[in-house]
């Protein structure tokens, strides 16, 4: 007998190519605003830690230097008023996605079990759902998956991907209280934490799953995660982290031992350098600042609407239509965003617009949609 893989939903990216390829006709080129990847330098102080780093001919281990751990409390400690973050309870992550993706598998989940994601959210909720066996719940509100007795592992994205919406204090407690009464674990992704652009999140700073007042005091059946690829221009590091519950951590990584998923020791020092660097995140955050000053004028001068992304790198946009025909009416303009039909159903009508290109791409697509009549 073959081999039957779980049956997963086509790679949506694919999916954008002829209208990659329509803009790529424009005169001046395509501005593609599809992608988070970051294009600005990796900061000196990271690459010079990598370096230093650079011999390590033994195998580093799973857990995490002593050093990059320590910093991870430091930071939690420092930027996210979040305290008791020991030794025990932070390990490094082959970047985000990879915990993203398999995390349902590591706490077991399977057949009969389901994973609640928000309703407009990152695919990957679902795929390591779906790849377990479990099923995947899009839902924002803890009532709409309080009667289900079989809710194991609920995910939080705060600041959201795509919508940039940032949870309350208030709002973070409810879902925490919830899943608690009904036995799940509550993983945050929190990787655009470091990027807020409106009040109150701009002043005050966007709230942990782990704040204590989130918490309540207990980091019990709590993780958040959070990689370095956004603040610090680390995606081709793949530098990340997750924290909270030691209990929940000491048994992920006693499976990650068994798999080899270790992050490189150069990479480990790097990270290090990185949560304890904060000049780098201060000025890459102003850039991101300044170009969301020129983009989002524009966007909406274009007759879009652009509720919330009050944080992260993205402006989640409508025109009131099929999102595949804002995704044409861009292309024709020579820009290429991605389609808010990517995220889930609550996306049809939306596009999300990254902030992740360079000053020049950000002023063609100003200029061109504000020429865009």
């Amino acid at each position: 007998m073959g081999l039957q893989p779980r049956a997963l939903p086509d790679f949506p990216w694919d999916s954008l190519v002829p209208y990659r390829e329509r803009a790529r006709q424009h005169p001046d080129g395509v501005v593609d605003l599809s992608v988070g990847t970051p294009v600005d330098p990796t900061p000196a102080v990271v690459q010079d830690a990598l370096r230093g780093a650079a011999d390590a001919p033994g195998y580093p281990t799973t857990q995490g230097t002593a050093d990059v751990r320590a910093a991870i409390s430091e930071w939690f400690a420092t930027h996210r008023g979040v305290t008791g973050i020991g030794p025990d309870a932070a390990i490094p992550t082959i970047g985000s996605k990879e915990m993203v993706t398999w995390l349902p598998a590591l706490l077991g989940l399977g057949e009969g079990d389901a994973v609640v994601h928000p309703a407009s959210a990152y695919p990957t909720y679902a795929v390591g759902a779906t790849l377990t066996g479990a099923t995947p719940v899009a839902a924002d509100d803890p009532a709409d998956w309080a009667h289900r007795d079989d809710v194991k592992l609920v995910w939080i994205n705060s600041p959201s991907n795509p919508t940039g919406a940032v949870l309350s204090r208030e709002q973070l407690r409810a879902i925490v209280r919830q899943a608690r009464a009904q036995g799940a674990v509550v993983a945050s992704d929190e990787c655009y934490a470091a990027l807020p652009w409106e009040a109150p999140w701009a002043d005050a700073g966007v709230p942990s799953v782990l704040d204590p007042e989130v918490c309540e005091g207990s980091h019990e059946g709590l993780l958040a995660l959070y990689s370095l690829s956004k603040q610090s221009n680390l995606a081709g590091y793949r530098a990340a982290f997750i924290a909270g519950d030691p209990a929940l951590v000491g048994a992920l990584l006693e499976t990650r031992k068994h798999a080899g998923m270790i992050v490189p020791a150069p990479v480990q020092a790097a990270m290090a350098a990185a949560l304890r660097d904060d000049e780098h995140v201060a000025a890459q955050r102003e850039v991101y600042r300044a170009r969301r000053d020129a983009l989002l004028p524009a966007v909406r001068g274009a007759g879009f609407t652009v509720p919330g992304s009050e944080a992260g790198l993205y402006l989640w946009a409508t025109r009131g239509e099929d999102c595949w025909d804002t995704i044409a009416y861009l292309a024709e303009r020579g820009i290429v965003a991605a389609p808010g039909a990517f995220y889930g159903d609550a996306g049809a009508q939306y596009v999300r617009i990254a902030l992740t290109a360079t000053d020049e791409r950000i002023s063609q697509a100003v200029m061109r949609l504000s020429n865009s009549g």
